[in-house]
């Protein structure tokens, strides 16, 4: 197996018990780090330590993995009033500002299909309102009779 000692130095390769003896006289442990390479890498350290610092950076990685939760924003028509906009991008704003991103989406019913093209310019209009704190991840576009568009913050 190729060995590591305990201050990183690379120790070549060397017979298992040998390695073995040279972890007990550093009054440490002997850690196969690599299985798969050929030959097996193997290091000297304390496996106590180790096993807790691997914890923690997954730990670490799984908090930060939660912030690209995606919430979604409804706007039920193309026809929506200026007030109603506005609310609905308070909640952008809100859903932004904890570092979500967010999927603004429109549905289309009956004969408002006819309409895709206001449906479109009150996403782009969406999008240009929160240019201070969003940047937009995926244009507007139909899927089926829903038109959609992803924000994400800056």
């Amino acid at each position: 197996m190729r060995l590591i000692d305990a201050e990183g130095e690379q120790v070549g390769v060397v017979d298992t018990s040998k390695a073995m003896e040279l972890a007990e006289t550093a009054e440490l442990d002997l850690v196969e780090v690599a299985p798969e390479a050929r030959p097996p890498v193997c290091r000297i350290m304390d496996y106590g330590k180790y096993s807790f610092d691997k914890e923690k950076k997954a730990k670490e990685a799984r908090k930060k993995g939660q912030s690209l939760q995606m919430k979604t924003v409804r706007i039920r028509t193309a026809n929506i009033s200026e007030h109603d906009l506005e609310y609905r991008l308070g909640h952008i704003r809100e859903f932004i500002g904890a570092g979500h991103r967010v999927k603004i989406s429109m549905r289309f019913f009956g004969r408002m299909m006819a309409y895709k093209d206001r449906g479109r310019e009150v996403l782009e209009d969406v999008a240009k309102k929160m240019t201070d704190v969003a940047i937009v991840d995926q244009m507007p576009q139909m899927e089926g009779r829903e038109m959609s568009m992803i924000l994400r913050p800056q």
